[in-house]
């Protein structure tokens, strides 16, 4: 008694926060069962909480109606029912508001008469109100007793059975309104249960969902805090279905149904009953699954269950080989993110090695402090990415994970065989590609399962594939400046540019002009920054001799931003033209398929202003591949957009990597052209429209 006392008075206590107005739990269960009496006892245990305030149900409504309980138990049942109301809505009013939690003793139903129906007391305003329901499921032989012994209040006499079919009742009714009305639900069996009530409250007082968040966030900050301002990179994986073929949950619950309901081992677990309720995966859901797994099972029954499926799934061995890579660097982490339990995924990694150097943020029990949800996966990621500045690799199997994959810098989604993989990915997959704007891949594991939707659409990669890898564990480092190639201020951009401001010069000459800018470009700046490489060519004189061509040209792909830097990447394309061309109009027209294989990517556009648009195509691009050296092509680019330090575009090439800028010359010209001005009007005679 006296360790149990000890753990509730040690329980952390988290400041008050702004968002977090109260709390209102019902300590419900049926007459006779020692509410009143455990009620007196939480006084006397929070008498110095001032965060505290508990409250008789009876005498409440004695205090709140003219005449006292007498005249209440007088009135018909809708004038009770009306103060029943008004009661509790003061109570919220009164307390809540400062922030408060208030627990209040009642019940659901009475049943005074055995003669009679019960009646149920529980009011629409009680759904509305209630934030949590503590219900005392005592013995019943306990109850009985207990009613006996008590000398302070009557009650009319019932049977052992009639109790128990009241209790029954009141658990089948709360069991079903709590979840509809988003209230946490759950039952203590033990007939000393001070203790346990306690370390309910202040439970309920310190959790809610923005700092469910806080605590997770928190734990991605020591995450990162640990490698000493080395973290670039960090793996994000899912655990069920993805790091393990498994899903863990399920195999949990099939031991602890053989366990104890071996005759309803077919039906649905406690937990798939509750997903496929009204609260869906919401925060409040997984509040309540951990509300479950510590009704049910002590922590040490916990524990020894997760060991046993712990001791029965193996990760795929794609991922051993892969987080053992990872522990071997400084500047890559790992972390699984899990719905699931904790405990289960602890022993996974012990068993491979790996506790020490990957991190688990998952929940199960209290005692883990958090819930993990579909938005504090995304949420994390977001953390690490925006906060931690880390570039973020995502492995998710279903829909839970897919905020997470579309928060990730680089997404991959795990398929597994078709028996075990999600049912409804498909759908959400699909559109989450053509509406969301996921750019992911795929992996299959095992090698030989079958792809899901078509791999033009989600492409399949191996995480044994040397590229994958080269990408994954590429130094994320930057250059603090940007490679900037250019002749402003040479005689050559002088004679360049000048049929181009000619204001005479349109339509195909001026894009004969562009062209040869391009061309120009692309020969004295592009070969330089990717570089050349020799072959065989036939000599005129009838020997073969050696020639020179741009390093992987046949692996590169010129992209014509449209419709301004067709001319110019068409002259690039002349220097280089054994290069894929494609036009683009926006960044989606870029495809998994132009990239696959490819080595250098050549963005062209005629006129970089702002640097938006260029923006956007980068970032499109490294969405799709991590590591593919991208060259920025212009004729002219504005100075502001590219200054140190403080050049938007500058910058995100920088923190985008590998990435680099050629142009004829740099301009502190801000003017942005229209009509007769406008570049892409001269160039196609559109100016008039």
């Amino acid at each position: 008694m006296m360790a149990s006392q000890t753990a509730v008075s040690a329980a952390p206590h988290l400041p008050s926060y702004p968002w977090k107005k109260g709390t209102v739990v019902g300590l419900y269960g049926i007459s006779g069962c020692g509410k009143s009496f455990l009620l007196e006892q939480l006084k006397e245990r929070f008498e110095k909480n001032a965060s505290f305030v508990f409250i008789d149900g009876s005498e409440l409504i004695a205090q709140c109606v003219s005449g006292g309980l007498e005249a209440f138990q007088k009135m018909d049942e809708a004038q009770q029912k009306n103060h029943r109301k008004k009661a509790i809505k003061t109570i919220r009013k009164l307390h809540t508001d400062q922030g408060r939690v208030v627990v209040i003793a009642g019940h659901f139903m009475l049943w005074d008469d055995e003669n009679a129906d019960p009646v149920k007391v529980w009011t629409s305003h009680d759904s509305l109100v209630y934030t949590h329901i503590i219900y005392l499921d005592i013995p019943v032989d306990t109850i009985q007793q207990y009613r006996h012994k008590d000398d302070k209040k009557y009650r009319s006499p019932a049977s052992t059975e009639r109790l128990r079919e009241w209790m029954q009742r009141e658990v089948a009714g709360l069991g079903k309104a709590c979840p509809e009305s988003k209230i946490l639900f759950t039952s203590v069996h033990t007939s000393d249960p001070l203790n346990r009530v306690s370390t309910l409250l202040y439970n309920f007082k310190e959790h809610s969902e923005p700092i469910n968040l806080l605590r997770a966030k928190s734990d991605i900050d020591d995450f990162v805090a640990a490698s000493q301002g080395q973290l670039e990179t960090v793996l994000v994986i899912d655990g069920d279905k993805t790091l393990v073929p498994e899903d863990t949950g399920e195999l949990f619950w099939q031991v602890w149904m053989a366990r104890h309901r071996p005759d309803d081992a077919e039906n649905d677990s406690p937990l798939k009953t509750l997903f496929k309720s009204g609260l869906g995966y919401s925060y409040t859901a997984f509040r309540q699954a951990t509300l479950i797994y510590e009704e049910l099972m002590d922590k040490e029954e916990f524990e020894d269950i997760c060991h046993e499926v712990a001791s029965i799934v193996r990760v795929h061995s794609e991922f051993v080989s892969l987080l053992h890579s990872v522990a071997e660097q400084k500047h890559i982490g790992a972390v699984i993110i899990s719905c699931g339990l904790r405990c289960i995924w602890k022993h996974v990694l012990e068993g491979e090695g790996l506790s020490k150097s990957v991190k688990i943020i998952a929940g199960g029990r209290i005692a883990d402090g958090i819930v993990v949800t579909p938005g504090l996966k995304a949420s994390l990621v977001n953390h690490l990415r925006h906060t931690h500045r880390t570039h973020v690799f995502a492995f998710g199997d279903s829909p839970l994970d897919l905020d997470m994959l579309k928060a990730a810098n680089n997404a991959y989604v795990v398929v597994g065989e078709v028996h075990k993989r999600s049912k409804t990915m498909e759908v959400e997959l699909l559109n989450a590609i053509d509406n969301d704007g996921l750019r992911a891949f795929q992996v299959m594991l095992p090698e030989n399962a079958s792809p899901r939707l078509d791999t033009e659409k989600l492409p399949v990669i191996k995480l044994t594939d040397p590229i994958v890898l080269q990408s994954i564990f590429r130094r994320e480092s930057r250059p603090t400046r940007l490679q900037i190639s250019h002749a402003t201020g040479k005689n050559v951009a002088k004679l360049l540019m000048t049929p181009t401001r000619d204001a005479t010069n349109k339509g195909p000459a001026l894009r004969d002009y562009h062209r040869s800018i391009g061309r120009y470009l692309a020969i004295e700046f592009i070969s330089e920054v990717i570089g050349v490489e020799s072959y065989e060519i036939p000599h005129v004189q009838g020997h073969q001799t050696i020639g020179h061509r741009l390093l992987h040209e046949s692996q590169t792909l010129i992209v014509a931003l449209m419709r301004g830097g067709e001319p110019m990447a068409l002259g690039v394309n002349d220097a280089f033209p054994l290069a894929m061309f494609l036009h683009a109009k926006d960044p989606m027209d870029v495809m998994p398929k132009h990239l696959h294989g490819n080595i250098n990517i050549i963005l062209v556009d005629s006129v970089i202003n702002s640097g938006r648009t260029i923006i956007d195509f980068v970032h499109h691009i490294r969405r799709l591949n991590a590591l593919v050296p991208i060259i920025v092509v212009a004729g002219v680019v504005q100075a502001q957009s590219i200054a140190e330090g403080t050049g938007i575009l500058a910058n995100t090439l920088i923190r985008n990597g590998n990435c680099s800028i050629v142009t004829l010359r740099i301009s502190d010209n801000k003017f942005t052209g229209q009509g007769v001005t406008d570049t892409g009007d001269r160039l196609f005679n559109t100016t008039h429209i």
